[in-house]
């Protein structure tokens, strides 16, 4: 299924984000924890595909294996940072040869060894290459883009993200999905802003529920994210007790959701990082709030 015809339907749903292993060894763990996830029945799912693309070649098995077991609509993430217009080329067919309809074109987070390289010989700069790519290949894709309720580390100001958004979404992306963000009136400022400047495409919220102390300082420095007091008090509290930073953040994480709902947003995507345990918490919180 095309997620452009799912999150047109108006129904309250939640979606979860999976990654592949890093390793051959640990393939075996994570499909499980994957296939785990699958079973909760979410709206979709999507496979992420490693910074610079190190991962990558799990994607599709995993994708595929969610999708053909469990009969669960997946995301593949194809990232283009790095890769030649050949590789992309490939992946794009095999993507395509395996069933799966919708690709979250990327340009992938930038490694210190990519930081360093020279830029000017790269075949892909920004995402809006790829994704001219993935429309020029004649596959029927259903096409996302990430965006940024905040501001991309790599921009001069909001406006600048916004303009460059309205580019990858004319160049044919049918979705956006946003980095985590842990205050909600951040997102509807933004939502505000980019109809005024004409998104009108589906935009499904990030939420991560952050489950131990150690991920703050991570969620910072990936997505620039700001903290609400509310947050920081929660972390200060529980953050030195594994269980009860868990609870909380679980039950944080529920509430930015609950708000989202609340406020005619139909569509979320948690970033669940392959716990099963934090996904099945959180749809358990929210079971009659969305039918579950």
């Amino acid at each position: 299924m095309k997620l452009s015809e799912l999150l047109c339907g108006g129904k309250l749903s939640l979606s979860f984000e999976v990654f592949p292993p890093k390793t051959d060894s640990a393939f075996d763990s994570v499909k499980h924890a994957t296939e785990e996830i699958a079973k909760l029945r979410p709206s979709f799912m999507s496979v992420t595909y490693g910074a610079g693309g190190g991962t990558s070649r799990y994607t599709l098995d995993i994708a595929r294996n969610i999708k053909e077991r469990y009969g669960v609509p997946t995301l593949a993430h194809l990232t283009c940072v790095s890769s030649t217009k050949e590789t992309v080329k490939e992946k794009i067919e095999q993507i395509k040869a395996a069933g799966i309809e919708n690709i979250m074109a990327l340009r992938g987070d930038l490694t210190p060894e990519l930081e360093a390289s020279d830029r000017s010989k790269w075949d892909y700069r920004h995402a809006i290459d790829l994704i001219h790519d993935i429309k020029e290949s004649g596959a029927d894709f259903c096409i996302g883009a990430a965006c940024y309720p905040e501001i991309h580390p790599e921009s001069t100001d909001q406006a600048e993200d916004i303009k460059y958004l309205k580019e990858k979404v004319d160049a044919g992306c049918s979705f956006l999905t946003t980095q985590m963000f842990f205050d909600n009136n951040l997102l509807y400022n933004f939502l505000y802003k980019i109809r005024e400047k004409g998104i009108t495409v589906p935009v499904i919220p990030g939420v991560m529920p952050i489950t131990n102390a150690n991920q703050v300082e991570r969620a910072i420095r990936l997505s620039g994210s700001f903290m609400p007091q509310r947050f920081k008090s929660l972390v200060d509290k529980f953050g030195t007790s594994p269980d009860a930073m868990k609870q909380a953040g679980i039950a944080y994480a529920t509430d930015q959701i609950i708000d989202l709902f609340a406020n005619g947003i139909t569509n979320v995507h948690v970033y669940s990082m392959n716990k099963p345990d934090v996904a099945a918490k959180i749809l358990g919180n929210l079971s009659d709030i969305i039918g579950k």
